[in-house]
């Protein structure tokens, strides 16, 4: 039996993947819906001391202390500025065999898209400001090209956990807040993501 081109590019349609797209510094970036947990307002973050510049600080997430990256430093560009749109991506990644919540700040959240493996095209070895090593890929969004980041090295904890010190203090400090308070002050999650779900995709998603 002969199978034709276009039945095999219809495939399984398991292989397709969700990605969450938001924007920094005006680039799209994308990371696998997978790892997202939730989106929440940008609200108050704890500054850390003896961090390094591109952690933003910390926040009480419903009585967890969860690290909170500024991506932009990271990708040596002028600080994040927060603003109306800004918000927090909840990211869960590998710390040494056990999985952990990061925050990404984002300047705003645009969609979740749908990539079949053909559809992800190799990272570009130029003219980007992002290491390759943090890319898994990139792929068309709109008349453009959004870059898919690898979260486990973009946002390894390697020099966070160099420094427990400092961060245990923090969340130390966080958590008596919290018990000292009737109600805890966590920040209120503005769309929950369930993992592979279509349907609780982010509400709050701003277009650009």
């Amino acid at each position: 039996m002969q199978v034709t081109k276009e039945e095999i590019n219809r495939g399984p349609e398991q292989s397709v993947q969700q990605y969450l797209t938001f924007m920094i510094g005006g680039e799209e970036y994308a990371v696998s819906l997978l790892k997202v947990k939730e989106i929440i307002e940008y609200d108050t973050v704890t500054q850390v001391p003896k961090t390094p510049a591109w952690v933003r600080g910390v926040i009480n997430l419903r009585g967890s202390v969860v690290p909170v990256i500024d991506l932009a430093v990271k990708f040596r560009q002028a600080p994040s500025v927060a603003g109306k749109l800004t918000c927090i991506v909840i990211t869960e990644v590998q710390c040494e065999g056990d999985m952990t919540l990061m925050g990404i700040m984002a300047d705003s959240v645009r969609q979740v898209i749908d990539l079949k493996p053909q559809e992800i095209e190799a990272p570009p070895t130029f003219g980007t400001r992002v290491k390759i090593d943090y890319l898994l890929g990139m792929a068309r969004s709109g008349k453009k090209f959004c870059l898919i980041l690898d979260t486990e090295k973009v946002l390894s904890t390697a020099d966070l956990l160099e420094l427990p010190d400092a961060v245990e203090e923090k969340a130390e400090e966080l958590q008596a807040e919290v018990a000292s308070m009737a109600s805890p002050n966590a920040s209120e999650p503005i769309g929950v993501v369930a993992e592979g779900s279509t349907e609780n995709k982010p509400s709050e998603a701003h277009p650009e």
